[in-house]
């Protein structure tokens, strides 16, 4: 009963001073819009133009309150600043297979991105 006593105490010690596990981080999108009519979405300070589908981090530095900064894909529209916005927003996004853009709405047809997640 002893070396019972002793082998259960030795393995909660143990436990307990094992280190928590780290939460799972995801690869992070580092996407920038304004303060010109300029937007960019980089993963490891390279534009990105292909990705494999899984969740993804992305921190959106909105540099001016008249942009935003919208990421649409099949069946996922979200804006992830609003037009009046100016700082920093991290969001993590589940991207699927498709083709996927990013854009700011107010002036999409000037200032936006593709991507294709496979």
């Amino acid at each position: 009963m002893k070396i019972l006593t002793t082998l259960a105490a030795a393995t909660l010690a143990a436990a307990l001073a094992a280190p928590a596990a780290a939460p799972m981080s995801h690869p992070k999108l580092v996407g920038t819009v304004g303060p010109g009519f300029t937007i960019t979405l980089k993963r490891n300070g390279k534009p990105v133009k292909t990705l494999k589908a899984g969740r993804y981090t992305f921190v959106i530095s909105d540099r001016s309150a008249i942009h935003n900064f919208v990421v649409e894909g099949p069946r996922f529209e979200r804006a992830l600043t609003r037009v009046g916005f100016v700082g920093r927003k991290t969001v993590t996004i589940l991207l699927r297979k498709g083709k996927w853009e990013f854009y700011c709405a107010p002036h999409e047809s000037v200032m936006h991105g593709d991507l294709r997640v496979t």
